[in-house]
């Protein structure tokens, strides 16, 4: 009966010495993690109208969360009288030891968020980069998928796309179309030159403005070249190469221009016997 009596009385004196701490501790537990959700809430409403990326939205919200309720534990273990210079040490090492395995990880997600707020590019834009041409399917937070022009999917890490050099094809609602055109020396250029402009002139999808030039651009060890630059919608752009080179040769046939092929003329010398 006495040992009851000394328990029962320990226990008083624990529940007297640790009940507030423990109530308290309960408290800031249930207030922090409440007060977190709205701190997520509001920042993830705030990236969607800022029009953030939903993949980029849901990490961002995530990682802010876990990390705030860390700290809120951490608060509420130092409530309850429990040193915690060991506890935060021991995070932070946790802390350097996963970020020195996720190196390449961490710089690709680093990348991610470089792109998915500063937008160099954007879901169907046609780039070039890391030596890879392609339509953007989808930009996820550790890499970019690229679907090429004869539907390979190619994945990109974010890391070094993010750092390295980026060039947005469909960026521009018009592109300068550069083209081309070869005829043999024995030709009328100006004759060849009128027949390009009249190609030109005829095809609806061609600007007026920027007005298209046609010039001699070369002559070269064959043939003279011509150089025509035309501005049409980026849209545009491959239906009208295709079609311009079709329609010269075919003017070109038609009015006698010949487009000669790369050759070498060989002299041949008798020596005086």
């Amino acid at each position: 009966m006495g040992n009851l009596m000394v328990y029962k009385d320990k226990l008083m004196d624990m529940a007297i010495g640790y009940g507030p701490r423990l109530l308290l501790a309960i408290i800031v537990l249930a207030l922090g993690f409440w007060m977190i959700r709205i701190v997520v809430r509001i920042m993830v409403k705030a990236l969607e109208k800022a029009n953030v990326d939903i993949s980029l939205r849901s990490f961002l919200g995530s990682a802010t969360r876990l990390s705030l309720r860390i700290i809120v534990v951490i608060v509420v273990v130092s409530i309850l009288g429990v040193e915690t210079t060991s506890l935060v040490a021991m995070v932070g090492a946790a802390g350097i030891a996963v970020g020195l395995a996720l190196k390449g990880n961490l710089s690709n997600l680093a990348g991610g968020i470089v792109i998915l707020l500063m937008k160099p590019f954007k879901v169907d834009d046609w780039i070039e980069a890391q030596g890879q041409i392609g339509r953007v399917v989808q930009i996820q937070v550790f890499h970019t998928i690229l679907l090429t022009p004869d539907n390979r999917r190619v994945l990109i890490p974010n890391g070094p796309l993010s750092e390295g050099n980026i060039i947005n094809i469909t960026a521009e609602p018009t592109r300068r179309l550069d083209l081309t055109f070869g005829i043999s020396y024995g030709d009328d250029m100006r004759k060849a030159a009128g027949i390009l402009r009249s190609v030109i002139a005829v095809d609806d999808r061609i600007h007026e403005e920027p007005e298209p030039l046609v010039a001699v651009g070369a002559l070269a060890d064959s043939s003279v070249n011509f150089t025509v630059r035309v501005w049409c919608n980026t849209s545009e752009y491959w239906n009208i190469n295709f079609d311009i080179h079709q329609k010269v040769k075919e003017a070109f046939d038609e009015n006698g221009i010949s487009i000669p092929f790369p050759q070498t003329d060989v002299h041949l010398f008798k020596e005086a016997e």
